[in-house]
């Protein structure tokens, strides 16, 4: 198939279009020369057809996603019934009404308290872990499966969303004090960054985020999604999953933790990836 092309040279631009197109082209197995020349015989500049390439997000790879009854806002958990509040497609998010009760939330706050550090961020530069301006929180990490409340959750999430154990970070329990909060970033780790191979021999990217809600502040803190301008309350028991099946900003899953104002939020977020974490 001839690549897309505007019909005047002076004012060819990338589209989504054409980034579907290449995005095509590479699933067949075609090389970057090899796409890269297809372009050019069809008509497009060098330095556009370029650019495309550079900027044409990766193919889409399978995400964690439950299925859906048409008649039901009610999906198995294995060990109890979740209830499903919202739904959205392109960006995939759902907002879990009941993924963990009061004694889970506790129990969790309880096992973490003691652990807590200054939140860290993954360094793209280095593949390590960083203290970043943007994370003004505290938290902490459970190995998978270090207790046996860690290891029910885990094994409730896995179920819900119909996705590999093994496939998932360890448990992370992050506290919010008034004026705590995460500017908006993305989950996944960017190809682009210098740091992303060696973060990657642990599972491949990560394809999908669940956000619980351990403790809800009395103000502020909101989970917000800024591409789709959605706004999830912190409600204690409450989750909110979403995936991005392409590490790039056409997944819209910009996301971030807007200021607490009062009070404290405790959250634990599950990171899954596409194979096993080790």
């Amino acid at each position: 198939m001839p690549a897309p092309v505007s019909n005047r040279s002076s004012s060819q631009v990338v589209t989504r279009e054409l980034h579907a197109w290449i995005a095509q082209q590479k699933a067949q197995g075609l090389s970057h020369d090899t796409v890269l020349q297809a372009m050019l015989y069809a008509g497009w500049e060098h330095q556009v057809a370029t650019e495309a390439l550079t900027s044409a997000p990766p193919p889409a790879v399978p995400v964690p996603w439950p299925e859906l009854a048409p008649t039901s806002m009610r999906l198995d958990g294995g060990d109890r019934w979740i209830e499903l509040t919202t739904v959205m497609r392109e960006p995939d998010i759902l907002v879990f009404e009941n993924l963990l009760n009061d004694d889970e939330c506790q129990g969790l706050i309880d096992a973490a308290q003691s652990r807590l550090q200054r939140s860290l961020t993954v360094s793209m530069e280095t593949g390590g872990e960083e203290v970043h301006k943007d994370r003004t929180s505290d938290g902490m990490f459970f190995t998978r499966g270090e207790n046996a409340l860690v290891h029910k959750i885990e094994e409730r999430i896995a179920k819900l969303l119909d996705w590999p154990i093994e496939n998932g970070e360890g448990l992370q329990v992050v506290r919010y004090r008034p004026g705590a909060e995460y500017k908006p970033h993305y989950d996944y780790f960017d190809p682009a960054e210098p740091g992303t191979p060696a973060i990657l021999e642990r599972g491949g990217q990560r394809v999908a985020t669940v956000i619980m809600y351990l403790q809800e502040p009395e103000q502020g803190g909101a989970t917000v999604f800024t591409d789709v301008r959605l706004q999830v309350l912190p409600k204690r028991g409450h989750a909110v999953f979403f995936s991005y099946s392409q590490p790039h900003p056409c997944s819209h899953s910009l996301h971030g933790g807007m200021p607490v104002l009062a009070g404290e939020k405790w959250i634990a977020t599950k990171w899954l990836r596409e194979g096993v974490f080790s």
